[in-house]
């Protein structure tokens, strides 16, 4: 009698640098359907978790829980406020955007859940992210770096074999504004 062996299929997570994703699309002329994005994870790479890190805003709060009911996991950092420095109110054409720095709390949890995935998706074309990708490479857990459109950084580079450029994806993820259709 002959047994089966069913290969099990690795645990995948995703880490995802919500803003850097965010303006590569938009910089290229289109919005990710955070939806369709999610389910593209799900059905392409297996991803059980899909970590979303993402700067609050009070006034954004209807959008992390759609991504939440979505299926990500929102770690909200606290943002700073660009356009205030030293207590000074900048002008309005001078100010710059809020900032949500998420990149030290991304490396965080991606090395705190470590030992629950087999293998990691880094999503953002950020240079800052180079020594968790190579420790991630070395330990013979990265799946992909999923770049938002082609302008990702030079330190990256030598990673070519693991990147997946979303732009490439747009017909797939893009938005559509359903009222106008």
């Amino acid at each position: 009698m002959k047994r089966r062996f069913q290969r099990r299929k690795p645990i995948v997570y995703a880490f995802i640098d919500s803003q850097n994703l965010n303006l590569g699309t938009q910089k290229v002329g289109w919005k990710m359907d955070w939806r369709k994005f999610r389910q593209y994870l799900e059905k392409k790479y297996n991803v059980t978790k899909a970590y979303m890190f993402i700067g609050y805003m009070p006034e954004h709060v209807a959008l992390y829980e759609q991504m939440h009911d979505s299926g990500y996991v929102v770690v909200l950092k606290p943002t700073v406020d660009m356009n205030i420095i030293d207590d000074q109110v900048k002008p309005e054409k001078d100010k710059p955007p809020t900032k949500g720095n998420v990149d030290a709390d991304l490396v965080l949890h991606a090395m705190k859940e470590m030992p629950n995935y087999s293998k990691a998706i880094i999503v953002s074309g950020d240079g800052d992210f180079f020594g968790l990708v190579e420790y991630l490479d070395q330990k013979k857990k990265l799946l992909h770096i999923m770049t938002p459109n082609w302008q990702y950084s030079s330190l990256l580079k030598s990673f070519e074999k693991y990147i997946v450029r979303i732009d490439q994806l747009r017909k797939e993820l893009s938005y559509r504004d359903r009222k106008k259709s």
